[in-house]
């Protein structure tokens, strides 16, 4: 096998795991690497050269997306293609600015996989959609749906929204609404109209890595605010506070990714302590609606934007409906839509009318509702499912079912890395997202993301069973291999 000994420089402005995907690109090219050759294991080669292990994952995936070398399951990261002349007319590594985001690498293929957080495609009422879209194309202002429109968003959608969030009384007249490309896009929005480099922002902790590394892309300053399975810790928020963050983004309701919900109490502490320190809260609301458990918590707690006017909202249909429609919203002050809209508008001009149309009669039509209650009525089954397998499977973790939206958040007992399990859950027939996607400033290297909203009843009980299994043997692998044979078939 090639020795590997790239010459990598800390110093260099060049981010250490595109020196080490071009190096690896550069042994292809002078022939000491071949199609079909084996890489080393990330592990190995991170010990090898001293690098932390993400480093080398992310240099492969930098290959992969380029076609150079695929990994499999079972059997590692192997070379599948050679560089040609033609795609070294350009250094892209070198033309492209430094990427942030730290990849959480490819979900494996044929397991029962955990790791999306979204809903299932199997309960999409794809007959009665298709009719919504039948009757919007059947109407006589096609034509106009077909032109560009406002940057605001289809002003009958817009309208909707706006009267429903009033009529709730989570907005007021001075607010206003801007549509957008789904929840990411209204959070992209915000960053740019909020935020300049080096501002210092307050997240969650653990957090969703999409909303991390935004705001990292846009050169802000995390602050890491603790979150379990009860919400966010007022002391480390005041911490925060108190360090001089200028924007707060705080999923209440089912947070991604630990599920968990904060309490009404805290609810209003949160945006007293934010309107004391003069802090822009942004609410993420797209989990709200998704509560299986009458009486659950959250069902009857107010939205941060009901308790106070200045809190920016988001929402969105991607979790309540369709995600691939990519239709979502904010509601703010008038102040803040009006620069969110010049920007969106530098963006793509206006989210796509014809989408928006479509979602509004599918909502209007009452078959949006009845979606939801069939969502719902299978969510229970779902968490009922994780509940009585968690109960008995993973005995020796830590963990709360939550009583609504899409995820839940598992510590694994003491000494299991969950980057480590995550190679051995995969060969067993299960995946997950490590904690460590989620970090800001703590490891969370115990903790892992089980996302069971798009999984089958069964396939959570099979999927919890394995994991199990996997957890029991990392602990005592002699003592768990005689009495749990089944789980090594899998």
């Amino acid at each position: 096998m090639t020795r590997f000994r790239p010459n990598l420089d800390p110093e260099s402005s060049v981010p250490l795991y595109r020196q080490l995907g071009l190096y690896l690109r550069q042994l292809m090219e002078s022939g000491d690497l071949h199609r079909g050759d084996r890489l080393p294991p990330t592990r190995e080669l991170a010990a090898k050269l001293g690098l932390n292990r993400t480093t080398v994952s992310a240099a492969y995936e930098v290959l992969e997306n380029e076609g150079l070398i695929k990994g499999e399951v079972g059997r590692g990261s192997y070379v599948s293609a050679m560089p040609s002349a033609k795609t070294q007319a350009l250094n892209w590594s070198r033309a492209l600015t430094p990427s942030i985001s730290a990849g959480a690498g490819n979900p494996a293929n044929g397991v029962i996989n955990f790791t999306s957080s979204r809903p299932s495609e199997k309960l999409f009422p794809v007959d009665e959609f298709r009719e919504s879209c039948r009757e919007v194309l059947d109407s006589p202002n096609l034509q106009t749906l077909m032109q560009l429109g406002s940057p605001g968003g289809y002003e009958p959608l817009r309208r909707y929204l706006l009267e429903n969030a009033v009529q709730a009384g989570i907005a007021r007249e001075s607010d206003d609404i801007l549509v957008t490309n789904g929840c990411q896009q209204a959070l992209d929005l915000l960053c740019r109209a909020l935020v300049r480099t080096a501002d210092k922002v307050a997240v969650e902790e653990p957090v969703y890595p999409g909303l991390k590394n935004l705001f990292l892309e846009a050169g802000a300053q995390l602050i890491g605010v603790d979150t379990d399975s009860e919400g966010l810790d007022l002391y480390s928020l005041q911490r925060a506070l108190d360090a001089g963050v200028k924007v707060l983004v705080v999923t209440p309701s089912f947070q991604n990714p630990t599920g968990a919900t904060i309490s009404a109490a805290t609810r209003a502490e949160v945006c007293r302590m934010a309107r004391s320190a003069g802090v822009a809260v942004i609410e993420n609301d797209i989990y709200s609606e998704l509560i299986y458990s009458p009486g659950a918590a959250g069902h009857a707690f107010p939205r941060l934007k009901e308790l106070d006017a200045n809190v920016i909202l988001l929402g969105s249909f991607s979790k309540i409906a369709f995600p691939g429609l990519r239709v979502g919203w904010i509601i703010a002050p008038r102040p803040v839509i009006a620069r969110a809209m010049e920007l969106k508008q530098l963006a793509d001009l206006h989210t796509d009318h014809l989408s928006q149309a479509f979602l509004l009669r599918f909502a209007e039509s009452g078959r949006l509702a009845r979606h939801q209650r069939a969502v719902i009525a299978a969510a229970k089954e779902k968490l009922r499912a994780l509940e009585q397998s968690c109960r008995r499977f993973l005995t020796t973790c830590d963990y709360k079912v939550p009583a609504g939206g899409m995820n839940m958040w598992v510590n694994l007992p003491g000494g299991l890395d969950a980057v480590a399990l995550r190679g051995l859950a995969q060969q067993a027939g299960v995946d997950y997202l490590p904690g460590r996607y989620f970090s800001i400033s703590r490891p969370l290297d115990s903790g892992l993301r089980l996302s069971f909203a798009g999984l089958e009843p069964n396939e959570i009980r099979k999927g919890i069973e394995i994991l199990g299994g996997v957890i029991r043997s990392a602990i005592d692998p002699r003592g768990n291999r005689d009495t749990q044979p089944a789980l090594a078939l899998v």
